[in-house]
């Protein structure tokens, strides 16, 4: 949302993919980048709620693997939104 004030746009939600996808056209967001976006966006809501998931509890549905991958991926967006942020 930082870089989107930055560049004077309002911006609401937590679909990270979209808010990547709306910034102006002068930001050239690469593709790789908003399908790790996608994947993010994937762990807002079924981890939060006990009945996320038809059966278990949240926890038993991810791995250390997509912990990882999830927490990587966040840094690589932070990674090029801070760059914008820096110009």
């Amino acid at each position: 949302m930082a870089l989107h004030l930055k560049y004077g746009q309002e911006a609401w939600g937590h679909v990270v993919a979209r808010l990547l996808r709306e910034l102006p056209k002068s930001i050239v967001v690469p593709s790789d980048l908003i399908e790790k976006a996608q994947v993010l966006d994937g762990f807002y809501i079924p981890p939060r709620y006990p009945n996320g998931f038809p059966e278990g509890a949240p926890f038993e549905h991810y791995s250390q693997r997509q912990s990882r991958e999830a927490i990587t991926y966040a840094g690589e967006i932070l990674e090029f939104v801070r760059s914008y942020l820096a110009q």
